[in-house]
């Protein structure tokens, strides 16, 4: 079996049951099962075979669901691109994983042409305003029309989605799950939420994200709910489909939570439906879940990474109450630990490094066994968070033991950023942390020794990093020092840069 066989069963059952929603579009499982199929073909037209990897750049929309699943029936390798990221970046991933196919919605398809053109991809696809040298979309599915697609059998153990996240040295890692992590996952997804075929998932968070895809999205299809799919975020927007689609589920991380509560309209819209809003990404405390945001609704915390497909531990509804703050226990296809230094299981109350093991842990890192050999070990992924557990084994993250800065939603590593502001000429250190912000978990901080007489500022860090790393990425607050902390081996204190970038009467930025 593979994962399309998911879409099948369900149109083979309900035929006409709404699998997806998405930009105007309502398809039945029947209808996305012959979309699917089509796609299917056109990749095998397109001489994409088992191992090939095919990517996306875009806006969520319902040919990512199509793609993702046709290449789970070629055994090939679906690579969701950030829309967020810059070209720069973009270029960084396709020469690593080298796409037989590109398939870029029109907004991204100018900045993507030449970067498309470095990697030798050698089907390039656009989804909407044509383009020269690029395949309509429409067309490139038609294309497939004759092609026969061989079924690859049990296609559990085969590689199906490469996500990129950013290393701690700034350099990209691809992580790739199995058929089988996207499945126990489903699994787990089911049993955290209670998730069954009456279910109404909206997802609003992008699919480049395992997030946006894995969550909630995915295991809707396995269970035959229907998905409603947004392009981007939009609060309006998603207070009508919770009341006009009369959604059941949800993901929303902080920020979004954060910006749906000062719409006008949330206070008096209908919730009725919504039986639980999910949400993660960063540490989420006790005071940040009783401010109400949710109006009543459960709230339930979901832990895990691109690593673990993310479903490694979280809270079910009938807990979510008694225990604020807490990520829950290990979720139901999962082992988890929570290890002292010594590497032995930390008593009840010690703070210790989570350790996850499962089927839904990635299979590793992409062309990168070495960074892989050191992510798991004897099976256990090891996550860099650091957590404890109560008597009873519920978890509370108190802090990350690398340097990621999380801010809303999206991993920030601090040397990517630095390697771009170094380059300056009026900048002699340069050291990023993060600083704790309600809306965004984290603000980014750039404390910038300057050279000579220069006087950096917001803005003019902005403009250094345009065009080079993402808009998220840029620093919300510059701190001038006149040095950097460092210890004896010349090594920066980041605690102490943290005390800097949050001394009074330096503002955060709204």
């Amino acid at each position: 079996m593979d994962l399309a066989d998911w879409i099948d069963r369900q149109a083979a059952f309900a035929p006409a049951k709404t699998a997806l929603a998405a930009s105007g579009r309502r398809l039945s499982y029947a209808d996305l099962a012959g979309e699917i199929a089509r796609t299917a073909a056109a990749l095998a037209a397109a001489g994409v075979r088992a191992g090939d990897r095919v990517a996306h750049l875009g806006y969520n929309g319902a040919e990512q669901i199509a793609l993702l699943f046709a290449c789970s029936r070629l055994g090939a390798v679906f690579v969701p691109l950030s829309w967020r990221l810059a070209p720069p970046e973009h270029a960084t991933m396709l020469a690593d994983c080298r796409p037989r196919v590109l398939v870029a919605s029109d907004p991204f398809v100018e900045p993507t042409v030449a970067v498309a053109e470095a990697a030798g991809v050698p089907v390039r696809v656009v989804v909407g305003v044509p383009r020269d040298g690029w395949l309509r979309w429409e067309r490139f599915v038609a294309a497939g029309a004759r092609a026969q697609v061989a079924p690859i059998g049990d296609g559990r153990a085969a590689p199906v989605l490469l996500c990129y996240t950013s290393g701690s040295t700034g350099a990209p890692k691809g992580v790739v799950h199995t058929q089988d992590s996207l499945f126990h996952n489903a699994v787990n997804s089911t049993h955290m939420h209670d998730l069954t075929a009456a279910d109404v998932v909206l997802t609003t968070l992008p699919l480049f994200h395992v997030g946006g895809l894995n969550i909630l999205t995915m295991p809707a299809f396995h269970a035959g709910a229907t998905v409603v799919l947004h392009p981007r975020f939009d609060p309006p927007q998603a207070i009508d489909a919770i009341e006009g689609e009369r959604v059941t589920l949800t993901v929303l991380v902080p920020a979004q939570l954060e910006l749906l509560a000062r719409e006008p309209r949330w206070a008096g819209a209908d919730l009725s439906s919504l039986r639980a809003i999910t949400t993660g990404s960063t540490i989420i405390n006790d005071g940040f879940v009783r401010r109400g945001l949710t109006r009543g609704v459960p709230l339930l915390q979901v832990y895990g990474s691109t690593e673990t497909c993310p479903i490694a531990a979280y809270q079910r509804i009938a807990d979510a109450p008694a225990h604020p703050g807490s990520i829950g226990k290990a979720a139901l296809h999962c082992e988890v630990r929570v290890v002292d230094d010594a590497g032995r299981d930390a008593a009840p109350g010690v703070s210790g490094e989570i350790w996850v093991r499962g089927p839904n842990v990635m299979q590793g890192y992409w062309n990168k066994p070495r960074e892989t050999a050191e992510a798991i070990v004897d099976g256990w992924y090891r996550t860099g968070d650091v957590a404890h557990a109560d008597a009873d084994g519920w978890l509370a993250v108190d802090g990350r033991r690398r340097d990621v800065i999380i801010s809303g939603g999206e991993n920030v590593y601090p040397a990517e950023i630095e390697n771009v502001l170094v380059e300056s000429p009026d900048i002699a250190e340069v050291a990023i942390v993060g600083r704790p912000d309600e809306r965004w978990g984290e603000a980014i901080v750039a404390v910038i020794v300057p050279a000579g007489d220069a006087r950096p500022t917001r803005e003019s860090v902005s403009a250094l990093l345009d065009g080079r790393v993402a808009r998220y990425k840029h620093p919300r607050d510059v701190v001038v020092a006149p040095s950097l902390p460092r210890t004896a081996l010349g090594k920066v204190k980041r605690e102490e840069l943290k005390r800097l970038a949050r001394r009074e009467g330096v503002a955060p930025v709204a």
